[in-house]
């Protein structure tokens, strides 16, 4: 199966395309902009035309786009999102190879929901903000594409290669500066948010079985719970190894406590999100995955304390 990569060198795409080069059956071909691709192509600003040349000549049978971007203003956001998108659904349309197609969405695109609730495929979208309101336009080209394809809602992604702007990895960096400098109190804003995340190879894991699949329409990839920052926090602080206190700068009162529990040396304040919502979620997100189940075979495997260990690894380097 010749199978086309867009966006390899990105956080989802790097962990996908090491999958798929396990899969002795997968012939894969690197779309990016950078130089290591196998091909050069900007999705952003590059015609449907030339791509479509591209894709009778390789003729893949499934294409999978990982590219994107996750920060910037509303117009960027919208070019690397939308209209990226917009360019790879029509070159499909006007190629010959028939290929299927796997998008990679995010949960983002439904905004906020109600605490305590599982957010299903048929929910309506709400996104609370431009990333969101960006990749739900994707989505939307891609389901009246009439192409065969699926658009996989991933929630939020956490494992090796956390990006440093995330909320866990800012936990991680700023931890990290503590535990460098001596800080027995670490100050932390925006604790009380509860996300769904999901490891990066699990992820991947499940681009791989969807591009194997006849699933189309939207599945979210999740891993059916959600966890509050703060209690992620402590794991993160049990794994580092970080004795001093964690205390939540909006949060309750009482301070989130290490292993130890107990503050030593100066206090200094390490800036938690600017936003307790950057990402327009709200305060809540928990995905229903039972569609993943029923449809692409998938569960997650990998537990929020692995991914937290490994995210913590990487930033132990840097002491």
């Amino acid at each position: 199966m010749r199978v086309l990569l867009m966006g390899a060198n990105g956080y989802l795409g790097r962990f996908v395309a090491e999958r798929l080069l396990a899969d002795p059956a997968v012939q894969l071909t690197a779309l990016g902009r950078g130089d290591d691709a196998d091909v050069r192509f900007d999705l952003a600003g590059g015609s449907p035309g030339a791509l479509t040349r591209f894709l009778d000549a390789v003729h893949p049978g499934v294409v999978i786009n990982c590219a994107g971007a996750t920060r910037g203003g509303a117009r960027e956001l919208t070019r690397h999102n939308t209209v990226a998108v917009a360019t790879v659904c029509e070159a499909l349309r006007r190629s010959g190879c028939g290929a299927r197609l796997v998008q990679l969405g995010c949960g983002a695109e439904y905004g906020p929901s109600q605490p305590g609730s599982s957010t299903a495929e048929d929910a309506v979208p709400r996104p609370g903000g431009p990333y969101g309101v960006s990749k739900l336009a994707a989505t939307e080209l891609v389901l009246g594409s009439g192409l065969d394809a699926v658009v996989l809602r991933v929630f939020s992604p956490a494992g090796p290669g956390t990006p440093a702007g995330s909320p866990l990895g800012r936990l991680a960096e700023a931890m990290r500066r503590a535990m460098q400098s001596g800080d027995g109190e670490l100050k932390l804003g925006g604790l009380g948010v509860q996300r769904d995340f999901v490891d990066v190879r699990d992820v991947a894991r499940a681009v791989h079985a969807a591009s194997l699949s006849a699933a189309q329409g939207v599945v979210n990839i999740g891993s059916g719970r959600a966890v509050r920052l703060r209690d992620a926090a402590a794991t993160l602080a049990r794994v580092a190894g970080y004795g001093g206190t964690l205390h939540e700068l909006d949060g309750p009162q009482h301070p989130v406590r290490g292993p130890i529990g107990h503050p030593r040396g100066e206090h200094h304040d390490h800036p938690g999100p600017v936003s307790p919502y950057p990402d327009g979620c709200g305060s809540w997100q928990q995905a229903d995955v039972r569609t993943a189940r029923d449809r692409l075979g998938w569960r997650p495997r990998i537990v929020l304390e692995e991914s937290l260990a490994d995210i913590w690894m990487e930033a132990a380097c840097r002491i």
